[in-house]
């Protein structure tokens, strides 16, 4: 079957070892089921997978996706959850130490099949398309627990959103505007900010920039290039929840006004297959969808990777089949 895989890892030269080729179809294991995926979204992960972050040479080949919409052996649209718990887990499966996302143990969604664990399969509503619906378990479960979850605020609050044009940052504007929150963002090019803005953003700055008022709460997926202005734009008391770091991993931690200010700095990482009902539920009753950037067939599934790679994103790249 067709894929987009990885054999070796590349750490400074990731695009070069991206391979788009024929890999044996997956045979399920037991409470395991076989989803023939129509659409199939990219995502940061793969990029650190080509390099080899979290998937040693001994995993490889491996197929590289963590999200997938498509049908399931029994005829149903299906949306797959990204996050695989360790056989008899209870509870919330991010909170599981040994569980992985798709294309660490297990072989990735970027294919023509990809063998799936049963609880895993979310219904897919008729009013969502395979490709939209591909964008929801990564990013938008991503930017959903982000945002309702673990952050506290409620609708009314001012969010600070750094850097609008990523998957989680276009996700998380668009979920704020329509649960009621104001979402500010900021873009390193005009461009970047007007498509924010044209998203629902009720204000975009430049990265960096001063704003007119602290906000209640800021949410991080930059890392380092973003960090210090973040906790500097935090009111006293705010929330920073941080889900990633696609700069760097290790900025000034600033901790003197954490404490002084009495902020708080949360760690959030994807979801649970319940969000993901629901945050499938939230696109269907309100009507909003993710922003697709670009839609390209598995075979030319290199231009997206080199479209992420170089930063020329304004919402999600999807691979269809």
């Amino acid at each position: 079957m067709l894929a987009a895989f990885v054999s070796t890892p590349a750490p400074k030269d990731p695009l070069s070892v991206l391979e788009i080729g024929e890999r044996p179809a997956p045979e399920p294991a037991d409470g395991w089921t076989t989803v023939q995926v129509k659409a199939a979204s990219l995502n940061h992960h793969d990029l650190f997978s080509l390099r080899g972050v979290g998937l040693p040479q001994e995993r490889m080949p491996m197929i590289l996706g963590t999200d997938a919409a498509g049908i399931d052996a029994e005829g149903n649209e299906v949306v797959v959850h990204g996050v695989v718990a360790t056989p008899g887990w209870t509870g919330d499966e991010t909170l599981d130490p040994k569980r992985s996302l798709f294309s660490e143990l297990h072989q990735g969604t970027m294919a023509e099949q990809v063998a799936v664990p049963r609880r895993n399969l979310v219904p897919k509503p008729a009013e969502l398309s395979f490709a939209e619906a591909a964008c929801l378990p990564t990013a938008w479960l991503t930017a959903y627990r982000m945002l309702f979850v673990k952050s506290g605020l409620r609708p009314g609050a001012t969010v600070l959103v750094q850097g609008a044009s990523g998957g989680v940052a276009t996700a998380l504007v668009a979920l704020g505007r329509a649960a009621g929150y104001r979402m500010w963002v900021t873009g390193r090019s005009e461009d970047k900010r007007a498509a924010a803005l044209a998203l629902g953003a009720d204000q975009a700055f430049e990265t960096g920039a001063r704003l007119p008022e602290r906000v209640d709460g800021v949410m991080e997926t930059v890392g380092e290039a973003t960090w210090s202005h973040s906790i500097k734009s935090l009111r006293p008391g705010g929330v920073l929840v941080t889900c990633g770091a696609t700069s760097g991993f290790n900025p000034g931690a600033e901790l003197n006004r954490v404490f002084f200010t009495q902020l708080s700095v949360i760690g959030s990482t994807m979801g649970t297959r319940d969000e993901l009902e629901s945050l499938v539920q939230m696109c269907r009753v309100t009507g909003i969808r993710p922003v697709i950037d670009v839609e390209l067939p598995m075979a030319q599934a290199r231009e997206g990777f080199e479209r992420m790679l170089e930063g020329r994103t304004a919402g999600k790249i999807v691979f269809t089949l």
